[in-house]
């Protein structure tokens, strides 16, 4: 069930009636403060602190951060910004977010996507295509602009339908308020975990303050120790022309030679089914849909395990539908991550139409982002060394591999969407 409320109080879903909370204190490691007054939705109320939120969301277990900003929860942000241990990523879109809580998910985090309710549109494909279909938890915290029709004209449209888009999204939710704060997060992790699915959280104005907690950017405490190693970083050369010599699927087998049990997400359409063709194995991760996103989730896997190599198998027309994700993985400088693009300068599954990248490298936008090392390369031998390379030393690593339109003839893969998430977890987990 999903609904809303017009008013403020709360939807009558979930199990339970949910106290408000009163002043006390709250108390973790090393951090002890008390809330205060947490009345809010009204003109007379008080808003809850940024520092109190991201407490009580540490205490529901959420350790993985990631999305765009709104200015309605910019105090969270900060606090979270410039927290020892709870990572944001700043995404660069809201759909990326919802890709890097997946990975992250698989790696055994409890991850919350942030975002302002405009990201519910720029997001829609990967909630239903991806969050949804595999059935992934997560706690969706969407500000509410336009509430009441309050706000800025390019908001007052997404304000009176975001309720209505999580209902049709089939995504339970309630509307937060500071009284109910409490009940309100453990309600979402129960349901997150009882339907394996995202659980939102609409935000509407004056619940949490803002302009008191600083700019947390300044601690630099989300990007990890590893990328202070970027700015040593140096690309290996690569060639001025690649011509095509192997097929994708060929050059698919020269890749996984160098490959061991490391996790493996692989980009939608032809590339999962001729890598399943080669030899089916639980590290890997096949996409259905959500076009563009392998590697983000790849991304939020190497963030929440950086210890776990992972390797994404991404394409030319899935990398151009996301290239915001190069320098996001360029500045926060995994150093397990191998990105492997194949690319056959066409939308192959689709009647091959042509992509740009005929006349534009996408090697060297890595290398311009700032990846760790990036190699171009077109011949079997060349493609394994590349990935034993990469997977041998401290990355971020980008492969181009150039190759032929020719698509096999490769049977679909027979696992439903659950089948494939919980083996990979499992793998992963292992």
């Amino acid at each position: 069930m999903t609904g809303h409320r017009e008013e403020p109080g709360h939807l009558t879903q979930g199990p339970g009636d949910r106290q408000p909370i009163s002043s006390h204190e709250i108390s973790m490691p090393g951090l002890k403060m008390n809330l205060g007054p947490t009345r809010c939705a009204r003109l007379d109320a008080m808003a809850v602190s940024g520092r109190a939120l991201a407490l009580l969301l540490e205490r529901q277990g959420f350790d993985f951060f990631a999305g765009v900003p709104c200015s309605l929860i910019e105090d969270l942000i900060a606090v979270l910004e410039a927290h020892p241990t709870l990572p944001y990523i700043p995404a660069p879109r809201e759909d990326v977010a919802v890709g890097l809580a997946a990975g992250a998910w698989f790696a055994g985090r409890r991850p919350a996507v942030l975002m302002q309710n405009s990201g519910l549109g720029t997001s829609l494909n990967a909630l239903a295509s991806l969050a949804l279909m595999y059935g992934l938890p997560a706690l969706l915290m969407v500000t509410w602009r336009g509430h009441r029709g309050k706000d800025a004209p390019e908001h007052i449209l997404t304000g009176e339908i975001s309720p209505g888009l999580l209902e049709l999204l089939r995504i339970p939710h309630r509307v937060l308020a500071a009284d109910t704060l409490e009940a309100d997060l453990a309600w979402t992790v129960e349901t997150m975990d009882k339907a394996m699915q995202p659980i939102a959280l609409l935000v509407p104005p004056d619940v949490v303050e803002i302009g008191k907690a600083g700019h947390g950017a300044v601690g630099r405490s989300l990007i990890a120790s590893d990328a202070t190693t970027a700015a040593e970083a140096r690309p290996i050369g690569t060639p001025p022309v690649l011509t095509p010599r192997l097929s994708r699927l060929d050059a698919i087998a020269a890749a996984r030679k160098a490959l061991g049990r490391e996790p493996v997400i692989h980009a939608n359409g032809y590339m999962c089914r001729e890598s399943f063709s080669l030899g089916d194995r639980p590290e890997n991760f096949y996409m259905i849909g959500s076009m563009g996103l392998a590697s983000a989730i790849g991304l939020g896997l190497s963030l929440a395990d950086r210890d776990t190599p992972t390797v994404v198998l991404d394409g030319d027309g899935n990398l151009l539908m996301n290239l915001g994700i190069l320098p996001l993985v360029a500045a926060l400088q995994p150093r397990r991550f191998v990105h492997i693009v194949f690319d056959n300068e066409v939308y192959g599954s689709t009647g091959s139409q042509r992509s740009i990248t005929a006349e534009i490298r996408l090697d060297r936008l890595a290398e311009a982002a700032g990846y760790r090392t990036v190699a171009a390369v077109t011949a079997a031998d060349a493609i394994t060394q590349a990935v034993r390379t990469a997977l041998d030393s401290p990355g971020p690593h980008f492969i181009l591999v150039k190759v032929t339109t020719a698509e096999a003839s490769v049977p679909r893969i027979p696992y439903t969407p659950h089948e494939l998430r919980d083996r990979f977890r499992a793998s992963v987990r292992a």
